[in-house]
């Protein structure tokens, strides 16, 4: 065997490797600790959300999940944050509406394209927004809420776990519909924003039913109408704001998860499979039912499914946050 042969042969082998290198990578993973970028404070609708998945998902795929709230901005700075992280699969975020749908629109300029810097997973599940008052609040349904609210904006305060987050924005639509305009009062979570809705420091919050529910039950807060379509299977006795004429508001909030841009297929699809495989398990799937979140059907936590469903939610969405006036620079 010539020199010259031999050179073309470990060429050739090592073009081989490289090539095989990514999906021998691909094959590999998970080999070290996963990272879960919860783009919200501990304790809001997100962190609960991600908090229940996470112990299953380090079951299922053999490496632990951690959560790591990266808050602020909406949840664009921690979205933003797994947008810039290597696609290798140790770093994704759990997102929901108000970072990879509604932003898009509320913010002048966004930190980054939901549909272009992200690979999707898949959506895991959907929730309603209830409105919740303070407990003396002067109205006792949503038909009452209405006129006291039209009467009496001036004076009246809204709060959220912050700027541009999803309470935030439904809030904001909700007041749009019913011809208000009511005063905005941000908090760093939506925790310290109970507070002092509990305290009476402002007057009613747009909040999702994961972290909505246990103040209800707990009699702290006053639920006055579900923000969907549909009444919610765990307080089925509230009314939407639908059946009070407001046709066109519908909220329902969703969870999904994704990873960087350029995320091998190989990663996208057994995270995909391990996520769904978490919700299927019973102790997960209970604990999402009782906090009034739906599990959304197999077919809907596909890679495929979300990257249409992600699209259509942007444009579902920039219609009435243009038609509100309210941006946020």
């Amino acid at each position: 065997m010539t020199r010259n042969h031999l050179l073309t042969l470990s060429l050739a082998a090592a073009l081989a490797g490289a090539q095989a290198s990514p999906p021998a990578q691909a094959q590999a993973w998970p080999s070290r600790l996963l990272t879960m970028v919860v783009p919200s404070a501990a304790g809001g609708p997100i962190d609960v959300i991600g908090r229940i998945l996470a112990p299953r998902m380090s079951e299922i795929l053999g490496q632990q999940v951690v959560v790591e709230n990266v808050p602020g901005a909406g949840g664009m700075i921690g979205s933003a944050r797994v947008a810039r992280a290597s696609p290798d699969g140790y770093k994704f975020v759990l997102g929901a509406a108000g970072q990879f749908a509604q932003a898009q629109t509320l913010y002048k300029h966004p930190q980054y394209n939901a549909v272009s810097d992200f690979t999707p997973v898949g959506l895991i599940a959907e929730a309603p927004a209830i409105l919740v008052v303070r407990k003396d609040f002067p109205a006792g349904d949503f038909k009452e809420f209405m006129a006291y609210a039209r009467a009496n904006q001036d004076k009246l305060q809204f709060g959220s776990g912050g700027a541009g987050s999803g309470p935030h924005t439904t809030c904001l639509l909700l007041n749009s519909a019913i011809g208000i305009n009511v005063t905005h009062v941000p908090y760093r979570g939506i925790a310290p924003a109970y507070q002092d809705l509990i305290g009476g420091r402002f007057d009613y919050m747009c909040d999702f039913v994961a972290t909505a529910l246990p103040q209800i039950q707990g009699g702290t807060v006053k639920a006055i109408a579900t923000l969907t379509r549909e009444r919610t299977a765990v307080l089925p006795n509230l009314p939407t704001a639908h059946e009070y004429g407001l046709a066109n508001l519908d909220a329902p909030g969703w969870y999904a998860l994704l990873l960087p841009k350029g995320a091998p297929e190989m990663i996208v699809h057994r995270l995909s499979k391990a996520m769904s495989d978490a919700v299927e398990s019973p102790a997960v799937r209970q604990q999402l039912l009782s906090l009034g979140t739906v599990v959304v059907a197999p077919e809907r936590r596909t890679p495929e499914y979300l990257a249409q469903f992600i699209p259509s939610e942007i444009e579902k969405w920039a219609a009435p946050i243009k038609a509100s006036g309210v941006f946020i620079d």
